[in-house]
Parts: structure tokens; C-alpha cells; sequence
């Protein structure tokens, strides 16, 4: 048995048998974070049933799981070697930045998206919105507000629309820490503890966030981190059938600059930006496009690249 690393929500550990390697996963009641953060440990059941789902809906998305013990909050997976599966995050920060892969992710994430809009009894299965609100709005749109009070109104404004929406099934934690690729290049979801019927931007804009995040601190990479974003955008607007897609890009472009803020002024601030000089842009930035958000993404991202350029000069 090895301890892996990685996230700060669960006890994760790699346990090899005899012809098997395995994947078991606790859920935490109290976070690892600076900050105090607590969330209800039935979470792993959600995790449990999303993955199944996924893994039925777009096979291969998501591991295999083996076992579970919901009263004791534990998971069994099966483990994806990351020699032949490697995260997604591990190759952003080693300065891979590969365009396709960044469309493939939309691509999948609006695959299942629409599965889930097309079939209600999916998200209804998913009651989760209490802990969806633990581990995600409060710690991402509410905390920031502690030290940014002007922006009440916004940030109150986009959790409580998230809070009202359940048109489909998200993931609700897609970002590169927990997105592997496969021997294929395909995506693999993993840590879906967050999974519940909700506002299918979450995921977009969280994902999205990630790979803008990464240019502030890669300034020489924004360009292509940006191609990226727009592929992401791209493949999974090609999905949207269950509302107007321009209905949907717009709560995406002033909820990421939300999600942008939670990065640097949240519960669980990212650890690469973790200096005034990498934070002050990306603080500066959020703040702006809270007061006065764009309607489109390709806006804000051009944006975006414009602040970037201004650093990197």
C-alpha cells in the first residue's frame, strides 16, 4: 500500500495484490486546506455512481469502479498507471500543451452533458445539491467575498443562479488534476465526489479556468493555452442541444471570472500562483470582469491574452 497525492478532499491510496493493482478512496470530512473546509463524506456514493454512469454513457470516460463501502465512505477503482495514463495537469505544467487533447476534453464533457439533458431520470438521481454547495459554491464564489466585499452582489448573483439550475448531470470538479489521457488519447474523468444535477457552464468554466490559469504563470504559453481553451469551447458547444448555445457561453463568461477569483481568494487557492506578483493580475482581471462581464467567451478570452502579452513584454 503507497499514499497517492494530489487532491486535499480524500485519503487516496494505490494497494497491490497479486495480479492487481487497485485504487481505494476515502472521502475527508475536514479538508486539507489552510482554511477550514468540511464537507458531508457520503460524497463518495455520488462519485461511485457517476463513474458508472459515465463509463456506460461514453465508454471509457471514466475508471472502472470495483467496489464500494458507502457507509464507510470508501471506493475501489480500478488504477490507471500514469506511464501509460498521465494527467493532464502534469503535462501543462511540463509545458505540453496539446490543442487536440484540449478539444477532446470538450468534446467528451459535452457528450455526456447532453446524455444527461436528454434523459431527466440522470441528474434526478443526483440530489447532491447541498454538498455541491459545500465544496464548490461557497468555497469558490462566497469565501473571495471576505476579502473583496464590493463584489457581493455579483458573486451572490452567480451562486444563486448555479444554486437554481439542474438542467443536466455535472461533474462538477473537471479540471486537469483529474482528467488523465488514455492510451488513445482519450479523456478519462476522475474525482467526480462533486457530481449533481446542476448548470452544465460549471463544469465548462471550471475547466476553462485551469488553462487560463496556467498562461499567468507560463506567460509564453498563453497563446497556445488559449488555443486550447477556444478547442474546449469549440467541441463542447457542437453538444448543446438542450438550450441556446449563446444562453449557455454567456453564464459561462461571468461565472469564470468568478471561478478566477476563487483561484486566488478562495478556500483552496491554486498552488502554482502563489505569490502577490502571479495573483495581482489574475485578482485585477476577476474583479473587472465581475463589475462589467462580457457576453461570449472569445471576448474574454482575447481579453485575457491582451493581459498576458502586457506581462510577457
Amino acid at each position: 500500500m503507497s499514499p497517492l497525492t494530489g487532491g486535499v478532499s480524500s485519503d487516496i491510496w494505490k494497494v497491490v495484490y497479486p495480479g492487481r493493482t487497485v485504487c481505494i478512496k476515502q472521502a475527508l470530512a475536514k479538508l486539507r486546506t489552510e482554511a477550514d473546509w468540511y464537507a458531508p463524506v457520503g460524497r463518495n456514493a455520488a462519485e461511485a455512481d457517476w463513474l458508472r454512469w459515465a463509463r456506460r454513457t461514453v465508454p471509457g470516460s471514466a475508471p472502472e469502479v470495483l467496489a464500494e463501502d458507502r457507509s464507510a465512505g470508501l471506493l475501489v477503482m480500478e488504477y490507471l498507471a500514469p506511464e501509460r495514463y498521465p494527467l493532464w495537469k502534469a503535462e501543462l505544467m511540463a509545458g505540453h500543451v496539446d490543442v487536440a487533447f484540449a478539444g477532446r476534453v470538450g468534446d467528451t464533457l459535452g457528450r455526456l452533458h447532453a446524455a444527461a439533458a436528454a434523459d431527466p431520470a440522470a441528474p434526478a438521481g443526483f440530489p447532491n445539491a447541498a454538498t455541491f454547495h459545500d465544496i464548490r459554491i461557497e468555497p469558490y464564489l462566497l469565501h473571495p467575498i471576505e476579502r473583496n466585499r464590493d463584489l457581493h452582489a455579483p458573486l451572490h448573483a452567480i451562486a444563486g443562479d448555479l444554486a437554481g439550475r439542474a438542467q443536466t448531470l455535472i461533474h462538477g470538479d473537471a479540471s486537469p488534476k483529474n482528467l488523465l489521457r488514455s492510451p488513445g488519447s482519450a479523456p478519462v474523468l476522475l474525482d467526480a465526489e462533486c457530481a449533481t444535477a446542476g448548470d452544465p457552464a460549471f463544469d465548462l468554466a471550471f475547466c476553462l479556468n485551469h488553462l487560463l490559469l496556467k498562461g499567468r504563470l507560463f506567460p509564453g504559453r498563453g497563446r497556445a493555452l488559449l488555443a486550447s481553451a477556444a478547442a474546449l469551447r469549440e467541441d463542447y458547444l457542437r453538444h448543446v442541444a438542450w438550450e441556446e448555445p449563446a444562453a449557455l457561453e454567456t453564464r459561462v463568461a461571468r461565472l469564470l471570472p468568478g471561478l478566477m477569483l476563487g483561484r486566488v481568494d478562495g478556500r483552496s487557492p491554486v498552488e502554482y500562483l502563489d505569490t502577490a506578483l502571479l495573483q495581482s493580475p489574475v485578482r485585477a482581471f476577476a474583479r473587472e470582469h465581475l463589475m462589467r462581464p462580457v457576453a461570449a467567451l472569445p471576448a474574454l478570452f482575447g481579453r485575457w491574452a491582451r493581459l498576458l502579452e502586457s506581462l510577457d513584454a
